[in-house]
């Protein structure tokens, strides 16, 4: 005979449980899988059940599989890669100069990247169709904009609020002098808007073989930075107890984070706020070790990134059958900065009733 120990579990072991680093990890994954396959069905030109059917390998028109194999499949893990590159860069950023506001978007480093590309663009050494010469006038431009920003903040570097005065001005200038070229190359506003707004539309095998090396190398060089970045976190006095080279160590994360927002912004433009706000989502889910919760706001970026891309493509197909406009698209920037928009004040009304 078989007894089964019906004694119940602590309700207090479950709750450590679900706590645990893994299981959080392993239910972001699995967010992460939900959304990716969203992002395949959501599309236009192919019916759900046709998505199925190629994926399947059931058969199907040569037309489903070039879209879904050609078009929507490397959408979607451009997608991933590029909301991972941001959400990591973000947290980085935010601790390495101990700023909660201090994302790429705010920071010089994504205005610098989205100039890049502009320019590069206005001055016909890059376009949306050539992703390598797009990647190193993005990242030209990125290490250009966080470098104005090491020069204006000066010895002020480890003060947070002067760090965000400095950024939030090198920001200004920087969509001035994009603004400047655009007046000079008016005819490659159209090319050049993608950048300006963020989009996934078109992205092919091309740009995600040139994105995933390029976001694995960064993305591994700012998880070993883990260490000295949750020092930083702490303050320079305190690192600087602990033996740390603040100011080697903050060039460091610095570096690591305007790479990876420059390999996003040349493969997806300028995706607003999700850079800003992953971080602070990611330091609640996973707490303030930073081995942990750098993997979690990769997750976490990549799951937003591509929620936004799949919920973009689906307001598209809606918009599109509701106002008889085939070639209405939605890009994603414009959903991630309108939600992120929407999502900062209420944190920031919040904070303002907690005090």
């Amino acid at each position: 005979m078989t007894f089964v120990d019906t004694t119940p579990v602590p309700a207090g072991r479950v709750r450590r449980a679900l706590r645990a680093p893994g299981v959080r990890i392993g239910g972001l994954a699995l967010l992460v899988a939900v959304v990716a396959c969203a992002g395949l069905f959501a599309g236009r030109g192919v019916t759900p059940e046709g998505v199925r059917a190629v994926l399947l390998g059931a058969g199907g028109d040569p037309t489903a599989e070039h879209i879904v194999l050609q078009l929507r499949l490397p959408r979607m893990l451009v997608a991933l890669v590029a909301g991972a590159c941001l959400g990591v860069a973000g947290l980085v950023l935010q601790s390495a100069l101990r700023n909660p506001l201090a994302g790429p978007e705010v920071t010089g480093v994504t205005p610098g990247a989205v100039l890049g590309a502009v320019a590069a663009t206005g001055l016909g050494l890059a376009g949306w169709e050539s992703p390598t010469a797009v990647v190193v006038a993005a990242c030209v431009g990125g290490f250009a904009g966080a470098g104005l920003l090491w020069l204006l903040a000066g010895r002020d570097r480890g003060d947070p609020e002067q760090t965000a005065v400095y950024g939030v001005l090198v920001s200004a200038v920087l969509a001035g002098l994009t603004a400047v070229v655009l007046l000079v190359a008016p005819g490659e506003l159209g090319s050049v808007v993608q950048w300006l707004i963020g989009s996934t539309e078109g992205r092919v095998w091309q740009h995600w073989n040139l994105l995933w090396p390029w976001a694995a190398f960064w993305g591994a060089a700012a998880w070993l930075l883990a260490g000295p970045l949750t020092l930083l976190r702490c303050g320079d006095e305190q690192a600087a107890a602990a033996g740390l080279s603040t100011g080697r160590g903050r060039g460091a994360a610095l570096v690591c984070a305007v790479a990876l927002t420059a390999g996003a912004v040349s493969a997806v433009g300028a995706l607003g706020f999700v850079g800003l706000l992953v971080p602070h989502l990611a330091l609640a889910v996973f707490g303030a070790d930073l081995r942990v919760t750098l993997p979690g706001a990769a997750l976490l970026g990549a799951a937003v990134v591509c929620g936004a891309d799949a919920a973009a493509q689906l307001l598209s197909r809606l918009l599109a059958t509701g106002l008889d406009a085939d070639r209405l698209t939605l890009p994603v920037g414009a959903l991630t900065t309108c939600v992120g928009a929407g999502l900062l004040m209420v944190v920031a009304r919040r904070r303002a009733d907690e005090r």
